[in-house]
Order: structure tokens, then C-alpha cells, then sequence
């Protein structure tokens, strides 16, 4: 059996970061999903501090955190650094720092027009990828969870960005990055988004509101056995309590795939990860989970 999170580790930098894929240099990204992977898991790594810290000097005076140095723009890893951060009782004034940047960051919206080619309503704000951009799926739904995860959950800024997410389901079900309606055309769905979005919306919103989604995502997760796809579906699932009984045994086999493939990157193989150490969702991951190998003897 591959050790997992022995490769994962095998990723941490000297400086405390980790790299994206095998020897190559640290990425905030990369380093916060290791981080919460590892703090989630039972593995008693002496890496999480040495992350924490790492990600801590790479965040700027504002409270974001950028995808590199010279990208401040890019700033869509600050999410990941509030989940990152939050089981280290020594980071919490730079978690907060992070809160406080997304709570007073939008992005550019505007009125809707009736006569634009775009149906979704452009005044509803969420969080974008790159600053001073327009808001989209992924993005809102990463910020959405870290902000209810720190005790956020009932802030003005989420709720509008729940009725954001509403307005960007498509009328058959499903989410993609964040368009409905182009030209009288409806767009097609992605099941990542769509289990990011469900997995924003948990408990918040009613599942007759989503219910759609739900009927299309878990039609189309038996299929999937990429590591992005794949780990976002389940957790969206399991954000409404509908997680697949054969969920470890999709996961594995995916897993195994890098085989044929070639090795995943460290968000994906962490994203894919993710729904053995979280089985409620990621608003409810744990700070201690089951350890890979008991999950990998049950599959």
C-alpha cells in the first residue's frame, strides 16, 4: 500500500512551504492544503508549525494571501489559509488578519442590465480569483466555508454570497465557474463546482433549493475518478449527508491512477484526500481524523 501522506510530506520545503510537485519550490496553495490534511489527519508530522509559519510570512500587510510575490492580485489562496490556520493557537492573529481582508474584499460588480447576453445577476457579491475582478464559484465557495468554519457563518457578507451562489445554479442543476445563461444558451455544469458550491451552501440554505444539484452530482460521481472532480463531488455530498457508500473505494482507486498518469499535484492529491479526514464536509473538518491506512484497509 502507498503511504500517502508519506508522500505528501516527502513535499515539505526546508523553509516550511511545500511544493507543488516533487522538489520544486513552495506555493501558499500548496502548503495551506498540506497543512489541513495533515492537521486533519492522525499523523504526527513536526511539519505543521514549520507550514503555519511559512504561510504566515508570506501573507501581506493587508491580511491576504497571494498566490506568489509578484501577484499580489491573485490573492484566492487566503481562504485556504484560514482553514490552514486555524487548529495553530500561535497564527490566529494572522487567521484573522486573512478574515478580516475577505470580509472587506468584493471584488467589481455592477447592476444588472436586462438587455446583457448574461443572465446571472452581476450585483451579487462574492469573492473573485484576482482582485478587482468579478466574483465566481470556486472562489466564493472556499471563502464561504473558512469564514463559517472561524465563527462567521451568520455575517452579511455570506448571506449575500449564498443568494450569489443561488443566482449562479444552473436552472437544470449543477454549477460551472459561474455562468448560467449566455445568449439564451444554457451552460453546462462541472461536477468540482458543483460539490464546492453544495459544500458552501450545507446547512444553510434548504436541500429543496439545491435539490437539482444534488440529483446531478450524485449521478455523475460513480464516473469520476480524477482527483479535483472527484474529491470536490464527495464533498459536496457529504456536506448534505449523502456521501457515497463507496466513496474509499473511488478515492483508492483514483489514488492508484497516478501510476498511469503521473503524480497528482499537492492541492489535487490533498483535495482528493480530503473526504477521508472530513466525512461531514469541510465546515466540519476535523482537527484529528482517521489515519490513511485505516481508510485505506477498509477500501
Amino acid at each position: 500500500m502507498i503511504d500517502y501522506l508519506g508522500k505528501l510530506k516527502n513535499r515539505s520545503r526546508p523553509n516550511g512551504g511545500f511544493s507543488v510537485l516533487p522538489n520544486g519550490e513552495d506555493r501558499p496553495d500548496a502548503t495551506a492544503w498540506a497543512a489541513i490534511i495533515l492537521a486533519a489527519s492522525d499523523s504526527e508530522s513536526g511539519l505543521l508549525n514549520p507550514a503555519w509559519s511559512r504561510l504566515a510570512a508570506t501573507q501581506l500587510r493587508d491580511g491576504r494571501v497571494s498566490i506568489a510575490p509578484d501577484h499580489p492580485d491573485a490573492f484566492w489562496p487566503t481562504p485556504l489559509a484560514i482553514l490552514a490556520w486555524e487548529p495553530s493557537p500561535d497564527h490566529q492573529r494572522h487567521q484573522s488578519r486573512a478574515v478580516q481582508f475577505l470580509l472587506q474584499t468584493s471584488g467589481k460588480h455592477w447592476a444588472k442590465n436586462p438587455q446583457s447576453p448574461l443572465r446571472h445577476d452581476p450585483s451579487l457579491k462574492g469573492w473573485p480569483w484576482i482582485d478587482q475582478t468579478h466574483s465566481w464559484v470556486e472562489t466564493t465557495a472556499l471563502a464561504m466555508i473558512a469564514l463559517h468554519l472561524v465563527g462567521h457563518e451568520g455575517h452579511p457578507r455570506l448571506e449575500e454570497a449564498a443568494k450569489m451562489l443561488l443566482d449562479r445554479q444552473l436552472p437544470r442543476g449543477g454549477w460551472n465557474y459561474g455562468n448560467t445563461i449566455v445568449f439564451g444558451q444554457e451552460l453546462r455544469p462541472s461536477p468540482e463546482d458543483t460539490g464546492a458550491a453544495l459544500s458552501a451552501l450545507a446547512g444553510r440554505v434548504p436541500q429543496t433549493f439545491v435539490s437539482r444539484s444534488l440529483d446531478y452530482l450524485m449521478a455523475e460521481t460513480p464516473k469520476l475518478r480524477t482527483p479535483i472532480a472527484l474529491g470536490w463531488s464527495l464533498l459536496g455530498l457529504a456536506g448534505w449527508e449523502k456521501a457515497p457508500v463507496q466513496a474509499e473505494d473511488w478515492i483508492m482507486e483514483t489514488l492508484h491512477r497516478e501510476g498511469r498518469f503521473g503524480g497528482y499535484d499537492t492541492p489535487s492529491l490533498c483535495l482528493l484526500l480530503a473526504p477521508l479526514f472530513a466525512p461531514r464536509g469541510l465546515k466540519e473538518l476535523p482537527r484529528r481524523g482517521k489515519n490513511l491506512e485505516t481508510a485505506a484497509a477498509q477500501a
